[in-house]
């Protein structure tokens, strides 16, 4: 079926002129509206306007002119009905056989910083999905385009075959809903967010394709990777990737998890991620320290792991970067320096994003066999919490440093956890045991001597109080934990007994 009549309205004008100037080469006549009208006539090209097939003025500011009988009569007339076709003659509606048309940019208007909720409102469009979903709908017998990456597919089949197969259409109408879907959701989504509402009776989301990703978690696993609509900052989906192999999906989930952890700290911070846990966390006075006590918290499982940085690399850290082998290191920015010498690895990933521009209160959305799961992030903060000391003897200084330091990565180490910190750095981490106990013994032993004098930190309570006896023979001398066990008199007496120090903050920290 060959294209005679197209209807172009677009806010996207890339590709737009060309498009429309190879139209007319092959004979298809152009209807057009507002701003892409003015911008096809001022180079020259003859297209109608949507007035001249309506014989009505756009009005209300343009919030009306293609909502006609006049368009959409055109485009939802099935050509091979001989009823559509008649009733089309009868009303002197002539078919309309393409539609190009995109959007107006709610999606820009809202990743502004200074937007009014009345911008918001006028960058809603009504016409253009009006006539894309029936456009979609009649893609039978209409071609209807939305994205200009398509433009040259269109015009190629219509030089060669003087029509758009039936396949391709097909693509181009499942795309069309998939663009109105996200539009709709994007405008759901912030006027949900506008009016408080929590748990709302249904939940669209819709993210973007960011890359497709070799394999998933595993080589037979497909797998692609997507970013929300309007970043805000902080994310891996807002890294911007300066040297190395493209990342994997493992390597996104731990770069996500290092992010995590490092946007906790405002000294230089650095952490060493594994398998999505923590295998050592540092801070010092700077950026290189902070590494190096990272680093010597475990200098095994670092290796091939993932280090984050909330400073920029410089020269001397770099060289220290250099001397394992390491997966990826991501940091606000580095040194012309630093860049160099980290360059010198071919397969090292450098990623440059600020973690501290995090966005509060976003969701996180976990996936389940049939459903979703939806909570919001764990961003309490150790000011946030109820502390309490039930024990005889409270922190010193240095132990206060300690508890904090725990407290913060503990929040991050798959449940159960378990983590002793000593002089501004993780010694020793327990994770992912079915028993509390075992995942202390873990970090105990992983500390060895360092365990000597450290602070322990437990993502919540201890049931009953082996954990602080194991904790006092391994030469703990402060706990932190949530308390609220039916059996906390166990564990304070415990630590009496042992002249622990124990700080209770209400707050559980489960990461499952």
């Amino acid at each position: 079926m060959t294209i005679k009549r197209a209807l172009i309205s677009v806010s996207n004008k890339e590709n737009i002129v060309e498009f429309a100037e190879k139209l007319l080469e092959l004979g298809v006549e152009i209807i057009s509206t507002g701003g892409t009208k003015k911008l096809l006539q001022e180079k020259g090209l003859k297209v109608s306007g949507v007035s001249d097939v309506t014989g009505f003025p756009e009005i209300l500011d343009g919030r009306v002119k293609t909502l006609h009988p006049s368009i959409h009569g055109g485009i939802l007339a099935v050509k091979s009905n001989d009823q559509h076709m008649e009733q089309l003659a009868e009303n002197h509606i002539q078919p309309i056989d393409l539609v190009a048309v995109n959007l107006y940019p709610f999606k820009e208007t809202i990743s502004k910083e200074n937007f009014t909720f009345e911008d918001a409102i006028e960058n809603i469009d009504i016409g253009g999905p009006a006539m894309l979903r029936a456009s979609a709908k009649n893609h039978e017998h209409v071609t209807v385009v939305t994205d200009p990456a398509d433009y040259e597919t269109i015009l190629r089949q219509l030089k060669e075959n003087q029509e758009v197969s039936l396949e391709f259409k097909r693509k181009l109408a499942a795309k069309v809903f998939r663009h109105t879907a996200a539009y709709d959701s994007l405008i759901a989504g912030y006027l949900t967010e506008m009016v408080g509402e929590e748990s709302p009776e249904s939940l669209t989301v819709t993210f973007e394709k960011k890359q497709t990703l070799r394999y998933g978690e595993n080589p037979h696993q497909q797998a692609a990777f997507y970013q929300a609509p309007v970043l805000k900052g902080g994310s891996i989906t807002d890294a911007i990737q300066l040297h190395g192999k493209e990342l994997s999906y493992n390597n996104i989930k731990d770069a996500d998890a290092a992010l995590q952890i490092i946007g906790e700290f405002e000294k230089p911070a650095a952490a060493a991620v594994k398998h999505m846990n923590p295998c050592g966390v540092g801070t010092g006075e700077t950026i290189f320290e902070a590494y190096q006590r990272a680093y010597e918290a475990d200098p095994v499982s670092i290796f091939g792991g993932i280090v984050a940085l909330n400073r920029e690399v410089d020269k001397v850290t770099a060289e220290r970067l250099h001397e394992i082998f390491l997966e990826i290191v991501i940091a606000p920015s580095f040194s012309e320096e630093a860049l160099a010498i980290l360059k010198g690895k071919k397969n090292i990933r450098l990623l440059t994003v600020d973690a501290g521009k995090a966005a509060e209160g976003a969701k996180q959305l976990t996936s389940v066999r049939g459903g979703l799961l939806v909570q919001e992030d764990d961003i309490l903060s150790f000011e946030d919490a109820a502390v309490s000391i039930p024990t005889k003897r409270e922190p010193t200084e240095q132990e206060w440093k300690d508890l904090k330091l725990a407290w913060k990565v503990v929040k991050h180490v798959k449940s159960n956890a378990i983590v002793l910190a000593k002089d501004e750095r993780t010694v020793g981490v327990g994770a992912g045991q079915m028993n509390r106990v075992g995942s202390a013994k873990i970090a105990i032993e992983q500390a060895g001597e360092y365990a000597e004098g450290s602070a322990m930190g437990s993502d919540a309570f201890f049931p009953m109080g082996d954990t602080v006896e194991a904790a006092a023979k391994a030469g703990v001398t402060a706990i932190i934990q949530p308390g609220g066990s039916i059996r906390d008199e166990e564990s304070i007496k415990a630590a009496d007994e042992h002249g622990i120090t124990m700080v209770f903050t209400g707050v559980r920290h489960f990461k499952h």
